[in-house]
C-alpha cells in the first residue's frame, strides 16, 4: 500500500457514462490502469447533470436526456507518480477534460489497518 501525506496532485477525469475503451467503460478501464501503475486509490463518481465542450446538457432529471450522465474518476498520489500516468490517459481519453489540482493529503490509511496509535483506519479509496 502506497504511504501518503502531505502535498500531492488531484488527478481528475471528466467523461461520460457511455464512454468505452474496447467494449469496457472508460472509467472502469482508467482505475483498473491506475491500480496497475501503483496509484494510492481512485474513485467514480456519477453525476447527475452536467455539460462539456459540446454544451449538450446531461441530466437525470428528464427521463429522454438520462443517458450518457456525466462521470468524474478521481487520483490523488504524489505528484512525480500523477504526472507519471498522464500517457496512459492521452491514449485512453479521446473526449473528455483532464485537470490536475494540487492538494493536501492528511491522512490516508487503508482499511483494517492501524496508523499511529489509532485503532481502526478506513479509506475511501479502499
Amino acid at each position: 500500500m502506497t504511504r501518503l501525506t502531505g502535498p500531492a496532485l488531484r488527478l481528475t477525469v471528466l467523461v461520460g457514462e457511455n464512454d468505452r475503451w474496447h467494449h469496457r467503460p472508460l472509467y472502469s478501464e482508467i482505475v483498473h490502469r491506475a491500480r496497475a501503475a501503483g496509484l494510492a486509490g481512485a474513485s467514480v463518481f456519477r453525476g447527475i447533470e452536467g455539460f462539456g465542450a459540446s454544451s449538450l446538457l446531461h441530466t437525470a432529471r428528464l427521463l429522454s436526456m438520462s443517458e450518457d450522465l456525466p462521470v468524474a474518476v478521481v487520483v490523488v498520489d504524489t505528484e512525480e507518480r500523477v504526472r507519471a500516468f498522464l500517457p496512459e490517459l492521452d491514449e485512453l481519453v479521446a473526449e473528455g477534460l483532464v485537470a490536475l489540482d494540487p492538494c493536501e493529503v492528511i491522512r490516508y490509511v487503508g482499511r483494517g489497518r492501524s496508523d499511529e496509535g489509532t485503532a481502526s483506519g478506513a479509506g475511501a479509496a479502499e
